[in-house]
Formats: structure tokens, sequence, C-alpha cells
């Protein structure tokens, strides 16, 4: 569209209703063309913008707005523009930036970044205030693997969370997120609860965190650490299982997943004790963990069947998406461990999640705020829109 000789009028001031509508309608009777309008309202303090053809009578036009910004008690500035550049034919990604706290001085540094890159920022869009600060930049120009690289490095110093997507349509059309569970989607490991009522807490915690970090096989591991719960009530898996946690922002992520349509699947190195009711509970769609061995009432030290280890969670999300009738590309994996890295490496979007090394590594960003909803930040759902759904089926506020 061609817009030499257009005008850009700016609108600063107070909000009030029919403030846009009053506009529009005078533009119209003067006989101009509304090419762009942005809007923005921060506390009730509105910045509009319009770029318009004004037509013929441009001392017209201008004299008409500046009387309603006097009418309407806001502040009206009125400039030409030049011809619009072409835009550029470079790649535009979303940047998502999550802090707890989210400084100026790091959105300085990531903005900062972002033009050394070559980016340029279209758009912002704040996308909560809490239970983290986050924000959502579109940005052009830049090339996909020096921005991640960049940006990863200067949240790393700068403390905050950085997700780097492409903008284009498939960023919104994710339709099946896979979880680990301990530590991911329930807080602490099952092993290690067990542990303490076996009384070797010490040797399984010491084995879970190597594994955990990658540092020793995961499946001999397991077989290893599952050995000293022998002899075990099974009543101890009761117990454990009415004391896990969700992790903060648990039932609020699935809900709301639920909601949009998304199916929603488990994959643990854990155990099928744990997960089965946590199925039931969030309205989990598939489920993959390990079964203990349970004779005359205790556990016998074995798992039933193979292993879910690294390999074999990949595996799982390759089966559960071709029976959600989902493309990889369309998946999300979120995890923690080494045990996790397969599986964040596969899917459309991997995510670590308060993460080892080498779950971070494979993944395609990384979480390390303690509140899993911070998720759908990624998603580019808003906490309004967040609220607004609970409100209007009447979910209590903190559900979580």
């Amino acid at each position: 569209m061609d817009d030499t000789g257009a005008l850009l009028i700016t609108v600063t001031g107070m909000d009030r209703p029919g403030l846009t509508a009053r506009l529009c309608e005078t533009l119209d009777a003067q006989g101009a063309r509304l090419l762009d309008l942005e809007q923005v309202v921060i506390r009730d303090r509105l910045l509009l913008g319009l770029l318009v053809s004004p037509g013929v009578e441009v001392e017209a036009l201008q004299a008409a707005v500046l009387a309603v910004g006097h009418e309407q008690g806001v502040e009206v500035t009125v400039e030409p523009m030049a011809a619009r550049r072409p835009r550029a034919s470079g790649p535009r990604h979303y940047v998502t930036v999550l802090g707890q706290p989210l400084r100026a001085s790091a959105l300085a540094a990531l903005t900062g970044r972002i033009a050394e890159l070559g980016g340029n920022i279209d758009r912002i869009t704040r996308l909560s205030r809490y239970p983290v600060l986050s924000f959502e930049m579109l940005v052009s120009r830049a090339e996909a693997d020096a921005l991640r690289v960049g940006l990863s490095d200067e949240a790393s110093r700068q403390g905050v969370d950085v997700a780097v997507q492409p903008a284009d349509l498939y960023r919104r059309a994710k339709r099946l997120v896979c979880f680990d569970v301990d530590s991911t989607l329930v807080q602490g490991e099952a092993i290690e609860a067990l542990a303490a009522r076996a009384g070797c807490s010490d040797r399984i915690t010491a084995a879970t965190t190597a594994a955990m970090a990658g540092q020793a096989d995961f499946a001999t591991s397991l077989h290893e650490r599952v050995a000293l719960l022998a002899g075990l009530p099974a009543s101890a898996l009761d117990e454990v299982r009415s004391e896990l946690r969700l992790m903060p922002g648990a039932r609020t992520l699935t809900r709301t997943l639920k909601r949009l349509g998304f199916q929603l699947a488990v994959v643990s190195g854990g155990f099928t004790a744990i997960t089965d009711e946590l199925c039931e509970r969030l309205d989990i769609d598939f489920a993959a963990a390990n079964t203990l061995e349970v004779v005359d009432g205790h556990l016998t030290g074995r798992v039933v069947g193979p292993v879910v280890d690294r390999a074999a969670k990949a595996s799982f999300l390759e089966s559960f998406a071709t029976r959600a009738g989902v493309p990889l590309s369309q998946t999300v994996a979120v995890g923690d461990g080494a045990n996790d890295a397969d599986m964040l490496r596969r899917a459309g979007l991997g995510i670590a999640f308060n993460a080892k090394q080498p779950a971070r590594e494979a993944a395609d960003t990384a979480i390390s705020v303690p509140y899993l909803d911070a998720l759908l930040f990624l998603l580019g759902i808003t906490r309004e829109e967040i609220e607004a759904a609970d409100a209007a089926d009447g979910t209590p506020l903190g559900d979580d």
C-alpha cells in the first residue's frame, strides 16, 4: 500500500471511552484513509497512533484532529511521514523474557544485544505481572541461531530467562505437551521419599543426583536404587503418593492447556504408582512410567518390564504424538534431567524446567523460575487471558 504523504497522528493522555471512535469519525469526515493503527493503555494512560493518508486538505485535517484532542482533554500531535521503507525480508522471531525480578537494566542489556545482532524490535507486549514479570518482543532481521546464542549468554549474566521462537503459524499450533514428572510436574523425587522410609536416603539421593546429571546410566542406576527398596511395605507407595505436592502453577498450566484443546502426556523415569493418580487428577491423556513389582504386600526390589530411560522417553513422545494425531513439530516437551534430553531435543519445542545442564543443552529454551505455568507465556498466552477463563467457569483464584 502506498503511504507517500502519510500523516502520523499520535494521541497521549488519560484514556476515555469513545475517544478512538471520535477520532475515526473526524478522519472519515475529512476524507482521510486509515493506513495503520496501534493503541496501548498502561494504568489508564493512552498511547494511540494512527497512520492516515490525508487526501487533499492537510491543514483542515490537522485542525480537526487537534480540536478533537482539545475536546477530549488529550494531547495530539500530527507529523508528516516519509515513504515507508520496504520491510526487510529476513526472519522474524518472538523473544520472550521472564524474570523474578525483571530489572530495567536486564531489559536494557537484552534489547541492546538484539540491536548488536542486527535485530529490530517491532513490537513489545506484556504477558504477565506475576508470578513473574514477562514480555514478548517481536524481533525482525536477526538470524535465529545468533539470537539464541547471544540472548542466552546475556540472559545468564542478567539472571533472567529468554526464549526465542520463530514468528510463524506453527508457534500457535502446538497441540501435545509431554511432561517429565519428578521435579517437574511434582515437587521432589518419589524414589527419595520411598528411600526415607526404607532407611537408605543418602545412597539413593546420591545415585539419583548422579543419574539426573548424566553421570550414570539411568536404567542401571534405577535397578540399583530400586533394589535398595526390597522389603518395603507397599503401603509406603500410598503414603508417598499422598504427600507429593504439585509444582506451583501445575494446575493452572494443565487446566489452561486443556481449555485450549491440547492433549497432555507424562513420561516418567519414576513409577506408575505415582503417575496413575496424577493422570486422573490433572486429566492427562497419555502416560508411561516404571512399574514396581509387589509380592505379598511388599516391594521385591525389582522393576516389571523395560525401564523408561532416556531413549524410551523420546520414543514415547513419538508414539503419543502418533496416537494424538499430532506431528512432532507441534509437540512440547518439558523436563529437568539428563534422561529427558533426547525427548527435549526431539519435540517441536523443548523446555528445560529448573534443569540440570544436559537438559538445558538439549532444550530450545530454559525456565529457572519455580512456577510451571510460566510455560504458558512461551506460547504467547497472557495472565489476563488465563484469569478471565478461570473467572468465566468459576475457578477459585489461587487454585494452585
